[in-house]
């Protein structure tokens, strides 16, 4: 057995024993869907994040992660995780995750940069979360999109992140310097705030990260004047 299958493994129960954290949250606890489902989120981001680390090879992660949507879909089939399902919205935000994850390891492969995978699972698993929880726990400035509720605190919280998050990818696997990096940053973090303010249903999940890879794309070919 391969080191990346034997890590493989090791990844595929530690996404299980999140969900099932999720689950005893949830029922035992009494702690509700939108923080479990926030939870799952916030977790399963870090562990996609060790992805190019332990597994180099692409048909393992297209496994991981076609076996995660199977799971989930049969969630939605059969009534189980209800720590992730049991919301009151229409969401596929869930599914989503893992198509993008894959993505964004197809990005790194062609690229050859580290950049364009971490940076965009870094703001999709850190910025959406906290501005959603930032946004129900401070609802100032609220405003409606498509139905949905959103707060200026939440997208001024995933400004600030996304800002933290482009700026710590970009000097630590990206070489820039820290006075490189804030522009570039600044712009990164505007674009998928916008991204994130304006979509609803879950479908954030999947055009955060690529608006980041597609801003990143263009600082590369020089579009932007720094």
């Amino acid at each position: 057995m391969t080191d990346s299958i034997l890590y493989s493994l090791i990844l595929g129960l530690a996404f299980l024993a999140l969900f099932f954290i999720a689950e005893i949250l949830f029922w035992k606890f009494n702690v509700k869907a939108e923080t479990t489902r926030k939870l799952v989120h916030f977790g399963s981001g870090l562990l996609a994040l060790s992805f190019p680390v332990l597994v180099d090879d692409i048909f393992l992660v297209l496994a991981l992660c076609s076996s995660f949507i199977g799971i989930l879909l049969l969630s939605f089939k059969f009534k189980f995780l209800k720590s992730i399902n049991n919301v009151d919205r229409k969401t596929h935000g869930s599914v989503l995750f893992p198509i993008i994850v894959f993505i964004c390891y197809l990005a790194f492969v062609g690229s050859e940069s580290l950049l364009f995978y971490y940076l965009p699972l870094l703001i999709l698993s850190i910025s959406d979360p906290l501005a959603a929880l930032i946004g129900k726990r401070f609802p100032i400035g609220k405003y409606n999109v498509f139905g949905s509720t959103k707060t200026l605190m939440g997208s001024g919280a995933f400004f600030a992140s996304a800002f933290a998050c482009s700026s710590f990818s970009m000097i630590l696997v990206g070489n820039f310097t820290f006075s490189q990096a804030i522009a570039p940053s600044a712009i990164l973090a505007f674009g998928t705030c916008l991204v994130e303010a304006l979509l609803v249903k879950g479908y954030d999940n999947f055009f955060i990260p690529i608006s980041s890879m597609a801003i990143l794309l263009l600082i590369e070919l020089n579009q932007f004047n720094f």
